[in-house]
Order: C-alpha cells, then sequence, then structure tokens
C-alpha cells in the first residue's frame, strides 16, 4: 500500500470514528411537587445536562431560585423512577448559588441509567434537608 493510500485510510478512519461520537442533551425543570414526598415552596429551578456518549462526560448548568432560603446542596440522584428516591450519584461542587456548572465523568452503567431517564436532579435547603425542589432528567 502506497504512503497516500495509506493516509487516506488512517484519515477516513479517524473521521468515522469522530462521526460516531454523539451529544445527547437531558433538561428538567425542578419543582417541589416533584419532591418525594412533595414540598410547599416557591422555589423552583432549571437543568439543561449534556452527554458526550465517546467520553461519557456529563457537562450541565442549572439555575433555581425562590427556595425557602440558601442551597446547602446539589446533586443528582439515581437510579430512580418518577416519583421514588434514590442515594446522590453525582455532587454540584459550589451548589450553595445559582447558576451551577459542573462536569462529571460517567460509568457506562450510570451513562445507561443517566440515558433512561433515571436520574434526578435535587437542590436541598436547611428548612427542607432531604430536598426542597426536584425534577427528572429527560433525554431530549
Amino acid at each position: 500500500m502506497s504512503r497516500i493510500a495509506l493516509a487516506a485510510f488512517a484519515a477516513l478512519a479517524l473521521s468515522a470514528g469522530a462521526a460516531l461520537a454523539a451529544t445527547e442533551t437531558f433538561t428538567t425543570t425542578m419543582d417541589g411537587k416533584s419532591e418525594v414526598p412533595p414540598k410547599t415552596t416557591n422555589g423552583g429551578g432549571h437543568v439543561t445536562a449534556t452527554l458526550d456518549t465517546t467520553t461519557k462526560v456529563l457537562t450541565w448548568d442549572a439555575t433555581y431560585s425562590g427556595l425557602s432560603g440558601p442551597a446547602t446542596m446539589a446533586h443528582f440522584h439515581g437510579p430512580a423512577a418518577v416519583g421514588v428516591n434514590a442515594p446522590v450519584v453525582i455532587p454540584w461542587q459550589n451548589a450553595t448559588s445559582s447558576p451551577v456548572h459542573g462536569t462529571a465523568t460517567l460509568t457506562d452503567t450510570q451513562m445507561q441509567d443517566f440515558e433512561a431517564g433515571k436520574y434526578y436532579a435535587n437542590v436541598h435547603t436547611a428548612a427542607n434537608p432531604a430536598g426542597e425542589i426536584r425534577g427528572q432528567m429527560v433525554k431530549q
């Protein structure tokens, strides 16, 4: 095989691999009625996340407002269906003020559960230590 043919083959192989990479988008609106049990609050929020299925890197942007007090922590929980509680899986750094930006590298199982809609976003306050607002992440 000539050098030119070999270079062309290598370029084609690399571009085919890049074409297989996908970025998926997930969103949710967080509110008190989605908490388990439901909470009465004026608080609300929104999360948009992207997942690179090649690198398994999840990146998110979250905003919230109207909570009963300052946020004490926030994170993704899973795996869980709507209305079911689950443990914290991905803590959000610097989540005590809005907006919140973060990234995490997921395991294969976490990525599959996230894609299947089995993760929810949750923001906690002192008045609601188990969570004041919540929303299930939904693939767009």
